[in-house]
């Protein structure tokens, strides 16, 4: 019997729990180590920040789910790995031997690089359910005395979706509430140019997304490194395409929600150059395996992968919920094979699809591979993207609380976008 360790309860580590006990069936162990109680769909934060959500409705308790699924959980942070032992360390001093590990711990957000930056400094993030809510709090006291918003994402940041949804999202809440007119907004990103996302662009997304943040009256600053952050004040060099300082911008703001850079997590970095890169990102195979301890496996935001290009301010690539969903199933297939004595041989499609919320309307864009060249690529907009990323919210979290199997992003988003298959 293979014990099957999963370091992770989120968006790739639940969903590999139950696939590979449906690979596997009953006859191996699988444990999920976990750092909180509480599965969160992270798409939603967005939401709650301006209280269109709560957390009663995007969150649920991992112990019954897993419990169903014969799914031993360890509520505990793994606080170090022993890769030539077979072992994780807990936090409370419990050591956990693996035959297998699946990394999926998501990852460490790294406000410290910013002075000033973050939910302990002076600005906003909607990384977690609990910045969310902090973040709502201070949205209530905003709207009763509106000032300039200053949002998007700093340099090394490889998540710039939530960014332009957290913008579109405030715009739309302000005009519900008829003072939109009171609330300069700016866009401050890392990108090259609106709408690059750290994916060299997608279709027209420059021009869509350009043409949105000016039908909202949203300005916009690209190429720009944020250098500090003091109490109502935002400090950002502009660079040119060599990335020399061309502007130093001086930002004030009454409310400010920044997207941070990403390095790995504490537990996992620490192990060192053969496991993670410079960033403490997990080194992976195309299976999906680390190519010193083909034992070890790791899926979602805590992997390595190259920036598409190379950027004046440096940007990230980031992960998209499908794709993280096929790196899960080969990540099942490969370490059942290798159970079996068979070789690894499932190599995961890195496509990008994405329902991008604006608030009232949306855009959905497809990227087919994910990094350029691309086979396929585009991007639409309309409100039907605004109500099927809604609808797929409640349709995903149904599903994991049942324990699902099915490859949700692409039975749900891609039937929503008219395509049946991507291959």
């Amino acid at each position: 019997m293979a014990h099957i360790v999963i370091i992770g309860a989120s968006t790739g580590g639940l969903p590999a729990a139950y696939e590979l006990r449906d690979v596997l069936g009953k006859s191996h162990r699988i444990t999920v180590v976990s750092n909180t109680d509480t599965f969160q769909f992270v798409p939603s934060n967005p939401w709650i920040a301006v209280g269109w959500r709560s957390r009663r409705d995007t969150t649920f308790k991992l112990a019954p789910c897993l419990r169903k699924k014969n799914i031993e959980f360890v509520p505990v942070a793994a606080q170090t790995i022993r890769p030539d032992d077979n072992q994780v360390l807990l936090a409370d001093g419990t050591v956990v031997d693996y035959d297998y590990l699946v990394i999926a711990t998501g990852p460490k957000l790294a406000f410290d690089e910013v002075e000033g930056l973050g939910p302990k400094g002076y600005t906003n993030s909607v990384c977690t359910i609990d910045h969310a809510e902090q973040a709502f709090e201070k949205w209530r006291d905003f709207i009763e005395d509106p000032g300039p918003i200053v949002v998007g994402a700093v340099q090394m940041a490889s998540c710039f979706g939530p960014a332009y949804e957290f913008a579109f999202i405030m715009d739309a809440d302000l005009r519900k509430r008829r003072i939109r007119d009171k609330v300069p907004m700016t866009f401050v990103t890392s990108e090259p140019y609106i709408g690059h996302l750290g994916l060299g662009g997608v279709g027209d997304s420059k021009g869509m997304l350009e043409s949105e943040l000016r039908n909202r009256h949203i300005n916009w600053i690209t190429n720009a490194s944020i250098t500090r952050v003091e109490d109502g004040r935002m400090f950002a060099d502009e660079h040119d395409p060599d990335g020399n300082v061309i502007r130093q911008h001086e930002l004030a703001f009454s409310y400010s929600m920044m997207l941070p850079a990403f390095r790995g997590v504490d537990a996992v970095a620490a192990v060192g150059e053969d496991l993670v890169n410079p960033r403490g990102f997990v080194k992976v195979d195309e299976y999906q395996r680390n190519p010193k301890w083909h034992n070890i496996y790791a899926v979602g935001v805590c992997i390595a992968i190259p920036p598409v290009e190379t950027t004046p301010v440096p940007t990230g690539t980031p992960k998209t919920g499908y794709m993280i969903e096929s790196m899960v199933t080969a990540t099942a297939l490969n370490i059942k094979a290798d159970i079996d004595g068979r070789e690894p041989d499932k190599i995961p499609t890195w496509n990008a699809i994405c329902l991008a919320d604006m608030g009232d309307t949306g855009i959905a864009f497809v990227a087919m591979p994910q990094i350029p060249p691309r086979n396929t690529q585009w991007m639409k907009k309309g409100k039907w993207v605004h109500l099927a990323k809604a609808a797929f919210e409640k349709y995903f979290i149904r599903k994991m609380k049942k324990g699902t199997t099915e490859r949700l992003y692409e039975k749900y988003i891609l039937k929503a976008m008219g395509i049946e298959k991507l291959r």
